[in-house]
């Protein structure tokens, strides 16, 4: 018999390959955090940035924990933008379903703590289900719109018959018999009474009530989000999302699956915006029909469109904005509100299509551009 053959020399071995690969792999999808797909590169960029990120972090040392925790409602609802920005912005699909996965995660959410409680950090388990729930409903409701050969407009007619649909029949869950086990879904009223996400530690629990830790949870979650679909839409698959966009049947002809990439985004788009339903349950406690009305479903697509569907930096921005306006609205002006966001709308598409963020964001960086080109 012979023994293993061992290669000598200089050359790399085996035991430090794969640590040197995966450093490789980590170095290329850091480098995706700039290119072709999003507005933002260079030092000025990043520092601008972490100056935002700094900001934000200490925000809390200056307010009191009630403003805190309604600063927290606003980041609830950046991750349906980001996602409805992946579904529209870049691969080209008008989608009104966001708040179909809003709400099935939300009531999925409420099932289950209501039924198991919040012991040994359950609550964490449950989001994952609940997602997961919306995960489902997007392939399926994807797999039958994009295979089916739904295209263009009627993509937003589907997806928002869906949505109405959801909450007409939610609405009318009112009776006694309407309860999965512990959990009364309750009709109009919606339900109420879950727990909010709780993170087990040594100490005690912790739990995430609409205050400060859950503001700093989901600051720290929108920006790990945001990053991640900088490196996603830079990677290959954001370029061929781009592509399908551009030109499907281009697309095609080069050999990819358009259908298949179309329903992937639609439901990194479902995925998020399920993740925003439970984040909003477990942030007020409740969830109701109304979360899915026609009004719930336009309010993405304004705030998507007024910072720009094509660039997720835009989207994250001007959604912000906009949560923050029509909060303000509703509290000095709710019989405005609407019309206002309406006007917007209106303004936004006629005279800045690509999104009133982006295009001030491709002005700035054009005229930072010739500023340096001078200098």
């Amino acid at each position: 018999m012979t023994g293993p053959v061992v290669k000598s020399g200089p050359g790399p071995s085996l035991i430090d390959a794969t640590p040197r690969q995966q450093r490789n792999t980590l170095a290329l999808w850091l480098s995706r955090l700039e290119g072709p797909q999003t507005l933002g590169r260079g030092r000025g960029f990043w520092l601008t940035l972490g100056l935002a990120v700094l900001a934000a972090v200490i925000y809390p040392l200056f307010v009191d924990g009630w403003t805190v925790g309604n600063t927290a409602y606003f980041l609830v609802w950046t991750f349906m933008a980001m996602g409805l920005g992946v579904i529209w912005g870049y691969a080209g699909s008008l989608s009104f379903g966001q708040t179909a996965f809003f709400g099935l995660a939300g009531y999925g959410y409420g099932v289950l703590t209501l039924n198991f409680g919040a012991a040994y950090g359950f609550t964490l388990l449950a989001l994952l289900l609940s997602v997961g729930l919306a995960v489902l409903l997007a392939l399926v409701l994807g797999y039958f719109m994009f295979y089916g050969r739904v295209q263009g407009v009627f993509i937003g007619i589907v997806t928002l018959s869906v949505t109405l649909v959801f909450q007409a029949f939610m609405a009318q869950t009112a009776g006694p018999e309407w309860a999965i086990g512990a959990a009364r879904l309750n009709g109009f009223n919606g339900m109420s009474g879950m727990p909010p996400l709780t993170i087990p530690w040594p100490g005690g629990d912790v739990l995430l009530y609409a205050d400060i830790a859950l503001y700093y949870v989901l600051l720290g979650l929108m920006l790990v989000v945001y990053l991640g679909l900088r490196m996603l839409l830079n990677a290959p698959f954001g370029n061929v999302l781009v592509a399908i966009r551009e030109n499907p049947e281009r697309a095609e002809m080069l050999g990819y699956d358009v259908r298949r990439y179309q329903l992937l985004g639609f439901v990194l788009g479902g995925a998020l915006a399920g993740l925003s339903g439970v984040l909003y349950t477990a942030w007020g406690q409740y969830i109701t029909p109304s979360s899915m009305s026609i009004t719930a479903a336009a309010l993405p697509v304004i705030w998507v469109a007024f910072g720009g569907r094509k660039d997720v930096t835009a989207t994250l921005i001007g959604t912000l904005v906009m949560i923050f306006l029509y909060q303000w609205l509703t509290i000095y002006g709710s019989q405005y509100a609407i019309v206002v966001m309406g006007v917007i709308l209106v303004l936004t598409v006629l005279f800045a299509p690509e999104g009133i963020v982006l295009s001030l964001m491709r002005w700035i960086s054009a005229r930072l551009t010739s500023a340096g080109g001078r200098s």
